[in-house]
């Protein structure tokens, strides 16, 4: 029986991409391991899923001032080498990695046995810890061409893993949801689990103006409900969905989000005309903006930076968004597939010892 060691954490973009992967990998006859911290969200996601979990210790990688980095070394440290010896003793054919901090003494450890490292970028440009990985790693799939050829030779243009799921929503129950009447278009504004909270306020403000030109479905974020418009028609708020979501997607006629790389992924494999809002390099380290900014040049994508929104602005960017969704659509049509499950399960294939 072939065997694969999965692993990547810090947040559900490092983890859910697996969940593409595991039914084919099981079909496949692999058997499946997972190798992640104690706690992070990634034993909460992979938690009830067909693969055998390793925790070991790790350390955040940080590019500013922390304490912790004086002890979050010697953390990685003892991660690396708990990896090498889970290494030696599950002897997997192939590594996939999707990144994150808990990912880099993984792959140390299989490049120190000699297994092959598969590495996934979903970002325009790779974050601190798949840039040390990419050092040990046979192949990095990237989502974005632009990733793929600043990587030379170990660079794949691929797309990300995509849950198929995604693609299973149905319109009407999503419109039953929010209690829409489907005779409007429906913008799905999405800000991730936590939400988005300036887009939030903005978007609220904008709303006696947006609310005669669309129906609004607002993912606001756990904690973000605002009780004072629980009975604005035309406007449906929810503070996250799971299971549901493929059906809000469905619904949805346009998109308003931040430009986070697997929801892209999505939007784009979806069809969807998006106006993006990316953190802001305050907030982050600017993937978003360069994510967004791809996106944009290839027709694929409007994009509102942060630091010109205002209510104003976001009025003006949607109203443009509804004029120009055809020609939106047709490029989304005609650009590359954006699931990249088949490409990656190719991969993993490719890099193996004969």
């Amino acid at each position: 029986m072939k065997r694969i060691v999965l692993t990547g954490g810090g947040t559900a973009g490092h983890v859910t991409p697996h969940l593409a992967l595991l039914p084919h990998l099981l079909e496949k006859g692999y058997e499946v391991h997972y190798i992640g911290t104690k706690d992070g969200i990634e034993r909460q996601i992979m938690s009830g899923q067909p693969v055998t979990y390793h925790a070991i210790h790790t350390g955040k990688l940080r590019r500013y001032f922390d304490w912790k980095n004086f002890s979050d070394p010697l953390r990685v440290l003892q991660g690396a080498h708990e990896a090498s010896r889970l290494m030696k003793a599950l002897k997997p054919d192939v590594v996939f990695s999707k990144g994150g901090f808990v990912a880099v003494p993984v792959v140390w450890g299989a490049w120190r046995r000699g297994v092959p490292v598969i590495a996934h970028e979903s970002d325009l440009t790779p974050g601190l810890a798949n840039r040390i990985s990419t050092r040990f790693a046979k192949k990095v799939a990237a989502t974005f061409p632009e990733c793929a050829d600043a990587l030379g030779d170990k660079g794949v243009l691929t797309g990300t893993p995509l849950r198929p799921q995604l693609f299973s929503g149905n319109r009407e129950q999503g419109l039953r949801m929010a209690g829409f009447s489907g005779e409007k278009p429906v913008l799905l504004m999405m800000g991730g689990s936590q939400g988005a909270q300036s887009v939030n306020k903005i978007l609220r403000e904008a709303l006696p103006h947006i609310l005669p030109m669309m129906d609004v479905f607002h993912l606001c974020g756990q904690g973000n409900l605002d009780t004072a418009l629980t009975d604005m028609p035309g406007y449906f708020q929810i503070e996250f969905i799971n299971e549901d979501l493929p059906h809000a997607l469905a619904s949805a006629d346009l998109v308003l989000s931040r430009a986070g790389a697997n929801a892209l992924c999505e939007f784009q494999a979806l069809k969807k005309p998006t106006l993006l809002i990316p953190l802001p390099r305050s907030a982050s380290r600017g993937d978003q903006i360069l994510n967004a900014q791809s996106y944009e040049k290839r027709g694929l994508a409007h994009v509102l930076l942060q630091e010109d929104m205002t209510a104003e602005s976001l009025i003006a960017a949607l109203k443009k968004l509804l004029e120009q969704a055809p020609t939106l659509r047709a490029a989304l049509e005609q650009a590359p597939a954006a699931d990249g499950t088949e490409a990656v399960l190719a991969l993993i294939e490719q890099v193996q010892k004969p």
